[in-house]
């Protein structure tokens, strides 16, 4: 059964630290997991990356606590402002519940955690001083150097952000930390420096980035282009798929192949439903698939077309973000906190 798991936990990861830890825990108990969101810009479906890797780790038994980052978007060139992060906070919260409930995943052994609920008491501050006391600036930056905004005059902040990452391993009580590979240089320090305070190296459980819908880089929140919005409306979503980037045959960079990769066919298949596009009769039918396997290499082949993959991809999409828009426009109080939260967007 700790096999199972195991592979459960692991599988589609780009890498994992602390591998022989993670095999040894697991013969004799369930791991508990943390992951770290950072409550600025507004989430969009690329977020169904790492939630739907969580479902995997639920899934698997395990302990997860979802790490609502309020004060770490403050510290992130103050990309939350100090007076919306409660507003932010309430709709992270609202948004990643229904994403889980979207994706049927069993939600029983979750935990959702507030940073500035811990992170604000006299030991963690202590401690978050005591590494500052020993770690090098140079250190510091370079940690941060993949998630922290760059900034020509950087904010004293954006060195606390790493140091808060690390010290979040041990006052959450965990025994790993899950998070993209950009995150990889803070799971070194945090590696580093726990043990110079006492405290355990954790297991680091690292996603692969997914390609936005641009030709050039990953889904980000200050790029309209490259993502959707959980409450864009069909069409809005069709659109966008319809301007993505999905270059005949090539599949590297092709961010609508990685979404069905990571979300939408390990839940089919976990089902046992098959992929379907669908095809005017003139044009040869409707096109299965039972795997995503089957799916990259027709596209490779050219035997699946950009526009049917937009097609079907758009409709999958559709289908997953309907009972987010019913939960939205069932729930008064969300809409205007999500106004107010994003006064701007």
């Amino acid at each position: 059964m700790s096999q199972e798991k195991y592979d459960l936990i692991t599988r589609q990861l780009q890498e994992v630290v602390g591998e022989d830890d993670l095999k040894a825990i697991l013969k004799e108990r369930d791991v508990t997991i943390y992951w770290g969101t950072e409550t600025s810009g507004r989430p969009h479906i690329g977020y169904f990356v790492p939630v739907k890797k969580i479902g995997d780790f639920l899934k698997a038994g395990c302990k997860v606590k979802i790490l609502i980052a309020d004060l770490h978007a403050y510290l992130n060139e103050q990309k939350a402002p100090w007076e919306l992060l409660k507003l932010r906070t309430d709709y992270y919260h609202f948004i990643t519940r229904r994403m889980l409930e979207a994706m049927n995943v069993p939600i029983d052994k979750l935990e959702f955690v507030q940073g500035t609920d811990f992170q604000l008491e006299k030991d963690y501050t202590l401690d978050m001083y005591r590494i500052a006391g020993m770690a090098g600036e140079r250190d510091v930056k370079r940690a941060g150097s993949d998630v922290v905004k760059e900034a020509k005059n950087p904010k004293v902040s954006a060195m606390l952000y790493p140091i808060l990452q690390a010290l979040d391993e041990q006052y959450l009580d965990v025994d790993a930390q899950f998070g993209g590979v950009d995150q990889r240089k803070i799971f070194v320090f945090a590696r580093e420096y726990l043990p110079k305070l006492g405290y355990k190296k954790r297991i680091h459980l690292m996603n692969p980035l997914v390609p936005g819908l641009t030709k050039d880089g990953k889904m980000s929140s200050s790029n309209e282009a490259s993502k959707i919005d959980f409450l864009d409306t069909e069409k809005q979503v069709q659109k966008k798929i319809n301007k993505a980037f999905a270059q005949e045959g090539l599949v590297e960079g092709n961010g609508l192949l990685a979404f069905l990769k990571h979300v939408i066919c390990p839940m089919k298949e976990e089902n046992n439903q098959p992929i379907v596009f669908e095809r005017p009769e003139r044009f040869g039918g409707d096109i299965t698939y039972q795997t995503y396997e089957e799916i990259e290499t027709a596209y490779a082949n050219k035997e699946l077309s950009p526009a049917d993959l937009k097609s079907g991809v758009a409709k999958e999409i559709n289908n997953l973000l309907a009972p987010i828009r019913k939960a939205y426009e069932d729930d008064k109080a969300m809409q205007e906190i999500i106004e107010k939260a994003y006064p701007n967007a």
